[in-house]
């Protein structure tokens, strides 16, 4: 796809911070509290996907008698106490960031994640809310990713066609959310590998990688 790209989408987990570790941890920590062993790889299928689905797929996996909203609560309480300490931006995202701004990029985040994790993350790698063009967070689409509607309405929010978006995703499930919305795709191999991303336009191993003629080639 090759159009005139306007505006930058970022994910959150996985690809602004390297908090996919740290909510691994606070939903296996959550699931032993209520007397269950899991693993960190059965979180994978679940990946971007919001934190409802993150622990009420792997609930189901198990057959494992667990209320969504609460476990979600409560994994996000665990995940809290380790944001201050553990929490970091990926090497290169501020980097990344200024250049989108200096080539007159608009830039929005669109996470399935709760506005409430958003915004904490955001302040504490030095992004907040208030220095984006446009947040958008799981509560305001009834649909997640891998559907493209939260995706859909960052464009919308931005002012732009989604043809005119770039998306930079980690996660398998925010791959095909971007494809169905008919935007570009780069992909960064924080969370998966590299082979599992390869729907994505472009593929870098890390965010430091991306260039800004991988967000945008016409520019």
């Amino acid at each position: 796809m090759t159009s005139n790209i306007r505006a930058v989408i970022f994910d959150m987990d996985g690809v602004l911070t390297d908090s996919e570790a740290l909510i691994n941890a606070a939903a296996i920590a959550m699931f032993k509290e209520k007397g269950l062993d899991v693993l960190p790889a059965d979180f994978i299928p679940f990946v971007g996907a919001g934190e409802d689905r993150y622990v009420g797929g792997v609930a189901e996996k198990y057959h494992f008698p667990l209320d969504a909203a609460a476990g979600k609560q409560r994994t996000y309480e665990i995940y809290f106490e380790l944001v201050p300490t553990q929490l970091e931006a990926f090497p290169g995202v501020h980097e990344l960031v200024n250049a989108c701004q200096k080539a007159g990029l608009r830039m929005a985040v669109a996470s399935s994640a709760d506005r409430v994790k958003v915004a904490v993350n955001l302040q504490k790698i030095g992004l907040p809310i208030e220095a984006w063009d446009a947040v958008v967070t799981g509560e305001l689409v009834e649909r997640k990713k891998p559907a493209p509607d939260i995706f859909l309405l960052a464009a919308q929010t931005l002012g732009v066609l989604p043809a005119e978006c770039v998306v930079v995703e980690d996660a398998s499930n925010g791959i095909q959310a971007a494809k169905a919305a008919g935007m570009r795709c780069v992909g960064v191999a924080h969370t998966l590998a590299s082979e599992s991303l390869q729907a994505a336009d472009v593929v870098r191993e890390k965010i430091s990688n991306v260039k800004i003629s991988d967000l945008a080639p016409d520019l």
